[in-house]
């Protein structure tokens, strides 16, 4: 197995079966040789710095009914919400005195937010903050809708395509949506020059070697600017609500793949990796990750996004607690810097 991550270290290429191979050959020890060589291709690309995200989670109104989250629209137990244009400019306004050169507006797929309305809103924070990234996420949109977006302003945009295979896309997922579109979608943004990032669940039901290995294999292919994995975790409310949640270790693993696999990939250490464990985040910096996106939305809100169960939202997760994650990177060698922090990623 060492031999297979040494292989993926110089070409950072392999087959499906040697990728089974190495994801089901998963222990401790592999672990803690392959997080040293994560560790080392990270600083090779982007030294110590940790690039910090304000997160503003703007609606939590979806029209999808994915069967794993929490905000889908039959789930008649959440509070709904929408931000409007000035609270978000004044979460921009606090994160920007904190330090944030980065703002992702990440929503459900709410239909209010018409095309005109996001491109006027990320026209008004490009002129607030001129220096900033701006970040959208907010689903499946046309080609024409992206390159409306990104004409408007923005520079990056995350759509986890959550699972290549397409049986194991529709257990997951109403007919509704379709894993060929999603990943049509992942291509279309890169052919416009967003900054696109993608990803997916570590450990949703029926997730087998076999799927991750796909997962590995399209997000080579796709070669995104950014990554963002984070476990599976229940919602109470969702059909999943009895099923168990993608573990700790395995998501660390993934992450080290990650890195080995795309050297100068942007990696999260994911707000469900802090929700799991409370030295989460601090591990998978230790696993390869070098991004971090603590929470600008309004505190109350907070807790009425919740895509899954025990989600951490307060305290250090939030952005009033910026100086608890310096002193948390500072612990393990690490900084926290005021940069947009833009991927190397070609």
């Amino acid at each position: 197995m060492k031999e297979l991550i040494c292989e993926l270290e110089e070409t950072h290429s392999l087959s499906k079966e040697n990728w089974i191979r190495l994801i089901e050959g998963a222990n401790q020890q592999l672990a803690e040789f392959l997080f040293e060589r994560a560790r080392r291709v990270q600083q090779e690309n982007y030294g110590n710095k940790i690039y910090i995200r304000g997160l503003i989670e703007f609606t939590n109104y979806c029209k999808n009914d994915c069967y794993y989250c929490g905000i889908r629209k039959s789930n008649p137990h959440v509070t709904r919400y929408r931000l409007s244009e000035e609270e978000i400019l004044s979460c921009c306004a606090n994160g920007y005195q904190l330090g944030f050169r980065t703002f992702v507006l990440q929503g459900g797929e709410d239909g209010y937010y018409t095309d005109e309305k996001l491109c006027h809103l990320v026209k008004e924070i490009k002129n607030q903050f001129p220096d900033c990234a701006i970040t959208l996420s907010v689903g499946e949109k046309s080609r024409t809708t992206y390159e409306q977006y990104y004409a408007a302003g923005a520079d990056r945009y995350l759509l986890r395509h959550e699972t290549y295979d397409a049986e194991h896309y529709r257990m997951l997922h109403p007919q509704t949506l379709s894993p060929k579109h999603r990943q049509k979608c992942l291509f279309d943004l890169k052919e416009i020059g967003y900054q696109t990032g993608s990803g997916f669940m570590v450990g949703s039901p029926g997730q087998t070697a076999e799927h991750l290995a796909k997962d590995m294999l399209f997000l080579k292919e796709l070669h995104p600017h950014m990554i963002g994995i984070g476990p599976f975790i229940s919602q109470k409310d969702t059909p999943f609500r009895e099923e168990t949640s993608g573990t700790l270790f395995q998501t660390l693993y993934l992450l080290g793949l990650l890195r080995l696999m795309i050297p100068q990939v942007l990696l999260p250490a994911t707000t469900a990796l802090a929700s799991i464990a409370s030295d989460g985040r601090k591990r998978g910096i230790l696993a390869g990750a070098n991004v971090v996106m603590p929470n600008l939305s309004p505190l109350e809100n907070r807790k009425q996004y919740r895509l899954y169960d025990h989600k951490r939202y307060t305290k250090d997760e939030a952005a009033e607690g910026l100086e608890l994650l310096r002193a948390e990177m500072k612990e393990i060698g690490y900084q926290v810097v005021v940069d947009r922090g833009d991927s190397l990623v070609p």
